[in-house]
């Protein structure tokens, strides 16, 4: 059982995780992975229980966040300096100097990743709206190619990046997606592209196994170096959250605020990840073990993990997401990833990328490329481990 209790000098401190702080025994440390899987399903319990104590802890901080907002000066302006540390800072802002209003681009340079046109906030608008009104006022400023293919005419890219959204029964929430995505990407001078992957037929929702296929088919389009695997329903809440990738695997939704803004716990990898192509190769992709809803985002950091990477994620307040209520719909809970997590290493390699079979029906929207698929167990034959 966890301990929650005040920090002795005596006692090994474990990893601090939303507020929470789990105390080991020093002869605790050395944990199997098994007890690893437990613990992270309590903290998540444990997390939800003291949330409103800890935001009002966090309000008593805010006055000394402010200040170290203030007083640092040692930002550039080069599109370099973004924290990349392991996990989101304390800081309410980020202390990086954005470029001037009247910066002139260059058709022949990178397009930096700090522009003047990123100004944080966006103002989240939760009402519906159809994807001919999304796609008619977009397309009055900018133009906007098929399936959503965009790319910036002043500056190169410095990422290609393929957004992979993972879909069964939300057509009212994929537009009100679009609506903040698409300017954030264009703000950004990323190149980008939008793959909706559909899951037709009746067995449970496999999202992890549906971003393996989006992978495949976006793959075929064009060299693209960046993937995010975006929910649906995430909404992001700050314009310089970077879309791009890094040398590490990204989270980029640190905050939910159906989570009150708190990491439930440190292994939390869910609703909106990047990784590079290479990362995701080497990885092997998702597990596409797992029906039903949870666990697949824990199997991921895991494989992340194994296979020698760290997870970075924004700081401040960068990382923010709201998300759409909806209750998953009827979709059920995979009761069975608990006994799958405890294996996770032994199937990386046997699960994922490299046993998926499917068949794809393809439709070119103006905004996205669907592809539909009826997912089965018999896709992802799976050998003994």
């Amino acid at each position: 059982m966890i301990a929650l209790r005040e920090p002795k000098k005596e006692k090994t401190l474990g990893k601090l995780t939303t507020g929470v702080l789990l105390l080991h025994d020093k002869t605790q440390i050395h944990m199997s992975h098994q007890s690893k899987v437990a613990i992270r399903e309590s903290n998540t319990y444990l997390f939800m229980m003291q949330a409103q104590g800890i935001m009002l802890r966090d309000n008593v901080r805010t006055i000394g966040h402010m200040i170290r907002f203030y007083t640092i000066k040692n930002s550039t302006i080069n599109g370099t300096d973004y924290p990349d540390g392991n996990n989101s800072s304390e800081l309410i802002a980020q202390p990086t100097t954005y470029l001037p209003e009247n910066f002139t681009y260059s058709l022949n340079l990178p397009c930096p990743e700090k522009l003047p046109s990123m100004k944080g906030l966006i103002d989240v608008n939760m009402t519906e709206i159809t994807l001919e009104e999304i796609y008619r006022n977009l397309s009055k400023n900018m133009h906007i190619n098929p399936a959503g293919h965009w790319k910036p005419d002043d500056c190169q890219p410095r990422w290609k990046v393929a957004i992979l959204i993972p879909f069964r029964n939300r057509h009212e929430h994929l537009p009100i997606l679009f609506r903040h995505l698409i300017p954030m990407l264009q703000k950004q001078r990323l190149q980008f592209a939008f793959y909706v992957i559909e899951q037709a037929g009746t067995q449970p929702f496999n999202r992890a196994m549906l971003f393996n296929v989006g992978f495949k088919e976006a793959m075929k389009d064009l060299d693209w170096d960046c993937l995010v695997f975006h929910d649906v329903d995430h909404i992001p809440e700050n314009d310089r959250n970077y879309y791009g990738c890094g040398q590490m695997p990204r989270h980029f939704a640190a905050k939910l605020d159906k989570y009150m803004y708190i990491l439930p716990y440190n292994e939390f990898f869910g609703g909106v990840s990047g990784l590079t192509v290479n990362q995701f190769l080497k990885i092997n992709g998702f597990p596409n073990a797992f029906w039903g809803w949870g666990g697949e985002d824990d199997d991921l950091w895991n494989r992340v993990k194994f296979a020698g990477f760290n997870v970075t994620r924004p700081d401040g307040d960068l990382g923010k997401y709201k998300s759409i209520p909806h209750h998953h719909r009827g979709e059920v809970q995979f009761l069975g990833r608990y006994k799958l997590l405890r294996y996770s290493k032994e199937r990386q390699h046997l699960d994922g990328l490299n046993n998926l079979n499917y068949i794809p029906e393809i439709r070119i929207h103006s905004l996205y490329k669907n592809i539909t698929v009826n997912l089965t167990p018999e896709l992802a034959p799976i050998a003994d481990y």
